[in-house]
């Protein structure tokens, strides 16, 4: 059977980055977050937590507090979280106490990118840095779902003997859930002050 490195070196340097792109991002569905699967005693992965938060901001993009350019929020949540597979997954409420994180992230997310043709790499970079930034409405609403995701799984789990957070910190580190989605920020607030208040998940977002 023919390599594959052998039949992409024969199609053209555009496809051939773009496999490599494709096959390098495989390693996301080896990056273990804090959250476990709802019908499973195992973690998810980021692979994983990408494609619910993606299919999530279809099924809930009518809650957004403005209207949507509903592909750009699906690229944005498809790639988002990319960088991990050189960084690793931080814990949301850790992110603070590791200085060189947002260093770290942005060399990921310029290498993983640089995989692509110039055109794709612009894009897409692009839209990791809007997300990052959160200047638009998109990206607002990305986070809002990023974040409002772990919250709903954990509340289902009702998970017990997990790491303590207090109901203030979640309510502080989620409160960006309203700059996307007044509605979905109402709703995460029911969720932390339910079974959350006293069971205290570790939150991975």
């Amino acid at each position: 059977m023919t390599s594959l490195d052998e039949i992409t070196s024969q199609v053209g340097e555009r496809l051939e980055q773009q496999i490599a792109f494709i096959l390098e991002i495989d390693r996301l569905k080896t990056v273990l977050r804090k959250t476990k699967l709802l019908h499973e005693e195992r973690f998810e992965n980021s692979a994983e937590h990408s494609w619910q938060l993606a299919l999530a901001a279809v099924i809930l993009a009518e809650y957004a507090n403005e209207s949507l350019e509903i592909t750009r929020v699906l690229k944005m949540l498809l790639i988002h979280d990319l960088i991990e597979i050189y960084s690793g997954d931080t814990f949301h409420y850790d992110k603070e106490a590791d200085p060189t994180l947002s260093i770290r992230e942005r060399e990921g997310a310029r290498k993983i990118f640089a995989l692509l043709p110039p055109d794709q790499e612009k894009e897409l970079l692009t839209l990791w840095m809007e997300f990052e930034e959160q200047a638009t409405a998109e990206a607002q609403f990305s986070t809002s779902i990023d974040r409002l995701m772990p919250l709903l799984l954990h509340a289902s789990r009702q998970d017990k003997g997990a790491p303590r957070v207090s109901t203030t910190q979640m309510l502080e580190k989620n409160r960006q859930i309203q700059q996307g989605s007044q509605q979905l920020w109402a709703l995460a607030q029911a969720v932390i002050a339910g079974p959350l208040t006293h069971r205290t998940p570790d939150i991975s977002l």
